[in-house]
């Protein structure tokens, strides 16, 4: 077994080894999953109608492979976001940085998913999208509005123990449409699958 991980060490360092990731994108209806999940696919900008029924996508960010799950975030569909938690590798959380009428929603969403056993675990980055609009809450206010003070870990390296109660935990804020900000997490993001 040892020369096995050895060998994938090797090729892993070398660029030519791909790893694999399940990830989830979360987030109340109209926050930008559809949309940035076709801006990674293809690069294109569409208008989309409410995601009615969960759809995959198969992506390929650096040397990650992730299948992608969009799954909704409308009040229906979030009630089978639990049946996608098993063996996930990521989730992506995305707010709406600009219907602020909407954080105590979006709050008490993250914070079922923050607390769920089965994601204990779990990296999550968390995107505040739509900042290219002037109602458009700041990183601070969106960190002070979802209650996430004392939770994120850094948008550096954080080291990360088997037996640690410390999970990734980060705010990138994001334009999809001006296709902006969401690189840098997802950047963050692939450091730990």
């Amino acid at each position: 077994m040892f020369l096995v991980d050895w060998f994938y060490d090797i090729l892993a360092t070398l660029g030519i080894w791909q790893k694999e990731a399940k990830i989830l994108f979360l987030g109340l209806d109209n926050a930008g999953k559809t949309t940035l999940l076709q801006m990674l696919k293809d690069e294109r900008l569409v208008q989309h109608q409410p995601t009615q029924q969960p759809t995959s996508e198969e992506l390929s960010i650096g040397r990650v492979n992730f299948k992608a799950f969009d799954l909704g975030g409308h009040r229906i569909a979030r009630r089978i976001w639990k049946d996608y938690y098993t063996q996930v590798d990521a989730v992506i959380y995305l707010v709406d940085a600009s219907d602020r009428e909407r954080f105590s929603e979006s709050k008490m969403e993250l914070n079922a998913l923050l607390t769920e056993e089965t994601l204990y675990k779990v990296p999550f980055l968390i995107l505040g999208n739509k900042i290219d609009l002037l109602k458009a809450a700041s990183e601070s206010d969106l960190i002070y509005e979802l209650d996430l003070m004392n939770c994120t870990t850094g948008k550096g390296r954080v080291n990360i123990e088997d037996d640690s109660n410390v999970r990734p935990l980060e705010v990138f804020m994001c334009s999809v449409v001006r296709k902006m900000g969401y690189g840098e997490g997802f950047k963050w993001l692939t450091q730990y699958l």
